[in-house]
């Protein structure tokens, strides 16, 4: 397992109010922006072999739903673009907290987790292991811890 982030990003969250049943979600990453603690391989992953930064400089998600699990568990569904492939995927989401900061600013956190086939987004870049078998899964698994503040 490999980890990685991107460094710049953005998202929104808009909703009529506290239950997030009608909340709308966005999330743009400026692809140059990855880091996996390795240079080669983050310059690997930039390059055309990967995501193509030159061409294809964001990756994006647009929620189309939300349904809600429990008062504190939703399945967030939307349309997620890399490389100007555009696929629906389903997002796990746990809102884990809520409270104003010292500051007086309200803060909510969440946990999501799921997971997409690359090769769906044109990530299909591999090579072959001397022992059998190549050296990448297609399936990436998106784990995030995200804080949000209320405006």
């Amino acid at each position: 397992n490999m980890k990685g982030h991107f460094g710049n990003y953005q998202s929104t969250i808009i909703t009529e109010d506290e239950s997030f049943d009608t909340a709308k979600v966005s999330f743009e990453a400026e692809v140059a922006s990855i880091s996996t603690d390795n240079e080669q391989r983050d310059a690997h992953l930039k390059a055309a072999d990967f995501f193509d930064v030159e061409t294809y400089p964001k990756i994006t998600f647009n929620s189309t739903g939300v349904s809600k699990i429990s008062e504190k568990e939703f399945i967030v569904t939307g349309d997620l673009t890399i490389k100007g492939i555009t696929r629906s995927i389903q997002l796990n989401v746990m809102q884990s907290g809520m409270a104003k900061d010292p500051w007086g600013q309200t803060k909510i956190a969440f946990e999501i987790n799921g997971a997409i086939n690359r090769t769906d987004f044109g990530l299909v870049w591999n090579a072959p292991l001397e022992t059998g078998g190549v050296l990448l899964s297609e399936e990436v698994k998106l784990l995030m811890e995200v804080q949000f503040s209320k405006s």
